[in-house]
């Protein structure tokens, strides 16, 4: 069964069809899937689904978009979250540098300031309670990279690393190369469909099978032939099909070793 490690079902996009939408999952071949939190609110939607379905999990955690309401409430809060039962990740966390047109360079500064600081607070908390991360990195690969090494030698020397999932990857094959030695899998979902998209095959080809889980990031990117569509978790055989032909294996192995890739990253059997 296929494993989707990242939706957002709490969208507003799924109110007229959620519940409908869900309970087909099984049906198509999808056999969980991992709701994620991008702000506060959010993530208390992603922890109510996760308790309504259950082959459903969840990842808690604040988006760098919103890392300018990110404060000592919010990360109390996060605290209590993520010890709910079906919350596995702290996510999804980390930095986004796209929309900074119009801005000055004090503005931008400071923009990317507060991201650093909301990115590291979460990744210490993921570290404090041993729990893999989800990792959101727009435009912003050298400050990302930096960022979890730190994390991930703080993590190593504690003795509490849980590694995580580098989410929507859309770096070099050799950066992928540096995240799957450091103990990262990679997020493969719609794009790596899409005509114009160059680098992301590259990277498929590069890195081993055992450091990939599909996603979808619903109802966000859906891959080809459904580009433009809202994307659910019934579209991403059509990515087990590009990874199988770029691994050049069967689409059966892609769907299985994925899966297993994901169980392993949360820690369930």
């Amino acid at each position: 069964m296929i494993f989707d490690t990242h939706a957002h079902y709490d969208d507003p996009r799924f109110d007229e069809d959620r519940e409908v939408l869900l309970l087909s999952m099984k049906d198509r071949g999808i056999g969980h899937i991992i709701n994620v939190g991008a702000d506060m609110e959010g993530s208390r939607r992603s922890i109510a689904l996760a308790k309504q379905y259950p082959f459903m999990y969840c990842a808690v955690g604040v988006h760098p978009e919103a890392a300018g309401s990110f404060g000592p409430g919010e990360l109390e809060e996060l605290r209590s979250m993520a010890q709910e039962e079906r919350v596995v990740a702290i996510g999804e966390i980390g930095l986004d540098y796209a929309f900074f047109d119009g801005m000055s360079d004090e503005e931008i500064a400071a923009d990317k300031a507060k991201q650093k600081e909301c990115f590291e607070k979460q990744l210490a908390l993921a570290r404090e309670l041993h729990m893999p991360v989800f990792i959101h990195s727009r435009d912003a690969a050298e400050d990302t990279m930096c960022i979890m090494k730190a994390h991930t030698a703080k993590a190593q020397a504690e003795g509490g690393f849980r590694g995580g999932i580098i989410h929507c990857y859309a770096y070099s094959p050799e950066m992928a190369l540096q995240y799957v030695d450091m103990g990262y899998v990679l997020g493969i979902g719609g794009v790596l469909t899409f005509k114009n998209a160059r680098k992301l095959p590259e990277v498929v080809q590069a890195v081993p099978l055992g450091a990939i889980v599909l996603e979808t990031d619903a109802p966000y990117l859906a891959p080809v032939p459904h580009r433009g569509e809202r994307n659910d978790s019934s579209l991403l055989p059509l990515v087990a099909e590009r990874i199988a032909e770029l691994k050049e294996t069967d689409v059966t192995n892609v769907i299985h070793t994925t899966e297993h890739n994901a169980f392993r990253v949360i820690g369930v059997q």
